[in-house]
């Protein structure tokens, strides 16, 4: 059975993680809050996490410029 975890390789970058999921969450009209979000649907989260992904994307494309 494979360990599930969503430890951050590099610690030190928690902060800056908590604001770039923030930021994604506010461009698709999510209203999530520091701490527990155990209340938003399947499809916010997603939503999210999708707009994290995106971004991400978008970032490595302009660096390849």
């Amino acid at each position: 059975m494979a360990s599930r975890s969503n430890r951050l390789v590099v610690p030190e970058a928690r902060e800056a993680m908590n604001k770039f999921k923030m930021e994604a969450a506010s461009e698709v009209g999510v209203n999530l809050k520091q701490g527990y979000n155990g209340n938003l649907t399947s499809r916010e989260a997603g939503s999210i996490g999708g707009q994290m992904v995106k971004k991400m994307i978008e970032s490595y494309e302009n660096g390849l410029k």
